[in-house]
């Protein structure tokens, strides 16, 4: 490919991409004072955040530019009919969410017969019948969550599952703390739900009056819930109970009933809860609240899931309340909307058009490959670890060598012939792959577990670790620049794929991975010294993060991103210990102004350049496990001390940690 200059008339070809570019780097900061800001600062004032978004990074960029993708082949299928029902199926779900003249004119009739039918409701029964409604039709998962999943201690089998739930807000902090940001909030949602019942034309005092009892029950929800980082926690989480007990434990629900209605058609001994509490609270306010109270719970929780589905009216007042705690100013365009919805919904048949086009075969086998040096590596590493003892050691590359790797897509893909789309009923689209999807799961009870079900559609630009089935997971979108790039040198792609690939694979030895052992069963394989000395290194990481100032007084919750934090660790130290056994490693000659171990390192640091939001920011710090970008980039190399070499971090350097300070955990 060549392009010709008007002025002279010579083809000549574009300039060679530079994999770390210079001009990106902000050299008037040390990199050992903030080698965030050193590696991404100039790129970081360049790159404000979009009006749009909520923040502009590395993955944003990939993300937009999957999105663009996903768009062109839902385009494509919507100008034509097809003899291909799949394809004709995206393309009918597509023009139902652009065809905004439709949505305008149907308003709130798409759910009105789910307010009739909820406004039928009489007693108890009636709200537990609705509960079960609602989760069977994939309207939202009222009241609790509910699955039918792999048992953690018995993998090998589909056990059903309920999980504390019922509450909107990101977090239960939201509704129990006293600070002006939760405060804020707090009134902005009463507020919002009181506007969005007013759009359906409730009259304003009984709009009140329900946005008064949904935050009422929501609150109280709330209060019973574990905190997330208990939820890391997968033995306090695991609660198997016989569905006799469980009823005897909650007077008012009948769960032998509740499951039949649930569409659970096999005989139940026993279920898992993982928290007992707050199903104990839940039937304590079914027995106690009135009728007319839960009512307008479930009319709201109906409400809220269908809301960006409806009109701009409603589409709108969702946006206003979702850009106070986000502080996005402006809606993502509907077409991105719907592209996102369409690769949610029918994620199979949208991942396999994707992959045609846009994923290269050959980069399959790179990834295998690296895949497979990283897993030498991390082997490598176990055995010289001097912490853990022999019989550990055994158990720990056992489990490792059992890892099953999943590379761009699946091998075998969904068939959505049960799905019935229209071309001009968007929430009813949205309720057949949701009803399709929910029938899937309860389906499965009683059958052999099917270990080749992805988590993540093949433009996600992600990946994931499954303990259950001791799996690493890398779909096709996360297969590109800055993480992996076949004219890249391997000082990038280690920096980039490789430490993600490391970073997947410590997540089966994180606080939580290191539980479950290589058959993805939940039990204990570690001796009492082995685990006490991994939990005295990880406590040293909680500390180093527990210190990071986020905004003026937010921390960093270091218990609640240990695992990523230490898959981030770990990542990094596997990907360049990799790294040293390469050819541009070992020859050591500068590229673009810097030595390979340099571009090592930049690569790292590039891969987490992000602006946000400071409203999303403080959400994330609630509610994600993981740490803020600038951190990502900073506190694993500085616990490396071939990093310190690189740059030549000294003590006085902001960044500087003492030799002994420096935490090696993998």
């Amino acid at each position: 490919m060549f392009t010709v200059s008007i002025l002279c008339c010579l083809a000549f070809f574009p300039p060679k991409k530079k994999f770390i570019d210079p001009a990106n780097i902000d050299v008037s900061v040390k990199p050992g004072d903030n080698f965030f800001l050193y590696a991404n600062g100039v790129w970081l004032k360049n790159n404000p955040v979009p009006a749009s978004k909520t923040r502009w990074g590395s993955f944003d960029e990939l993300r937009e530019q999957s999105s663009q993708r996903v768009k062109g082949l839902l385009d494509a299928a919507a100008a034509k009919s097809s003899s291909d029902s799949s394809m004709q199926k995206i393309g009918d779900f597509y023009t139902s969410g652009m065809d905004s003249l439709t949505l305008e004119k149907s308003g709130y009739q798409p759910i009105k017969k789910d307010f009739d039918r909820i406004a039928e409701i009489k007693d108890i029964n009636g709200i537990l019948n609705e509960v079960a409604y609602q989760h069977v039709n994939g309207i939202s998962n009222t009241l609790f969550s509910f699955s039918v999943d792999q048992d953690a201690k018995n993998v090998m089998r589909y056990i059903p599952q309920f999980s504390q739930g019922g509450s909107t807000l990101p977090d239960r902090d939201y509704y129990i703390k006293n600070d002006s940001r939760s405060t804020t909030v707090r009134n902005a949602y009463i507020t919002h739900i009181q506007r969005s019942f007013e759009l359906t034309g409730v009259d304003s005092n009984t709009a009140r009056y329900y946005s008064d009892a949904v935050m009422r029950i929501e609150t109280a929800l709330a209060k019973s819930q574990f905190p997330r980082v208990d939820l890391r926690d997968p033995y306090k989480t695991y609660n198997i109970i016989a569905v006799e007990d469980f009823s005897t434990m909650t007077p008012v629900i009948e769960w032998k009933a509740m499951l039949k209605k649930l569409k659970i058609d096999k005989p139940v001994d026993s279920i898992v809860l993982n928290n007992r509490e707050f199903f104990k609270t839940e039937d304590i306010l079914l027995a106690a609240l009135p009728v007319k109270d839960w009512k307008a719970y479930l009319a709201w929780n109906l409400l809220r899931n269908a809301q960006p589905l409806l009109s701009a009216a409603f589409v709108n007042e969702d946006f206003s309340f979702a850009r106070i705690l986000s502080g996005q100013k402006q809606q993502t365009p509907r077409w991105q909307r719907m592209s996102g919805l369409i690769d949610e919904e029918l994620g199979d048949q949208v991942g396999k058009l994707y992959v045609s086009k846009y994923f290269k075969p050959a980069a399959k086998q790179r990834m295998q490959e690296m895949v497979n040096n990283l897993q030498q590596t991390f082997g490598s590493r176990i055995r010289q670890l001097d912490w853990m003892g022999a019989e550990t050691k055994i158990k720990a590359l056992e489990k490792l060598n059992a890892f099953t790797k999943k590379i761009a897509y699946p091998d075998k893909w969904q068939d959505y012939s049960g799905v019935v789309i229209a071309s001009n009923n968007l929430v009813e689209n949205v309720r057949s792959t949701s009803q399709w999807k929910y029938r899937k799961m309860v389906d499965r009870f009683g059958k052999p577990v099917d270990k080749s079900i992805w988590a993540m559609t093949p433009p996600t630009i992600n990946a994931y670790y499954n303990p259950a089935n001791n799996e690493i997971v890398f779909p096709a979108g996360i297969l590109q620049f800055p993480f992996f790039d076949f004219d890249a040198d391997d000082a990038v792609n280690y920096g980039g794929i490789a430490a993600v690939i490391g970073h997947e694979m410590t997540h089966g030895f994180d606080d939580q991975g290191r539980q479950y052992g290589a058959d993805g069963n939940l039990r204990d394989w570690w001796t009492g010294q082995d685990a006490a000395n991994f939990k005295k290194r990880t406590d040293e990481v909680v500390n180093q993060y527990d210190l990071m100032t986020v905004q003026d007084s937010i921390h960093i919750n270091g218990k609640l991103t240990l695992g990523e934090n230490l898959a981030d660790f770990g990542g990094l130290a596997m990907a360049y210990e990799a790294f040293t056994h390469t050819k541009q490693f070992k020859e050591n000659k500068k590229l673009d102004g810097f030595t390979p171990v340099q571009r090592f390192f930049l690569s790292w640091a590039q891969v987490w350049r992000s602006n946000i939001l400071p409203e999303m920011e403080a959400q994330y710090i609630l509610v994600d496990p993981h740490s803020p970008a600038k951190y990502r980039a900073n506190v694993p190399p500085s616990n490396m001390d071939q990093w310190y070499e690189a740059f030549n971090v000294k003590q006085g350097d902001k960044m500087f940690r003492p030799a002994d300070k420096r935490v090696k955990v993998w």
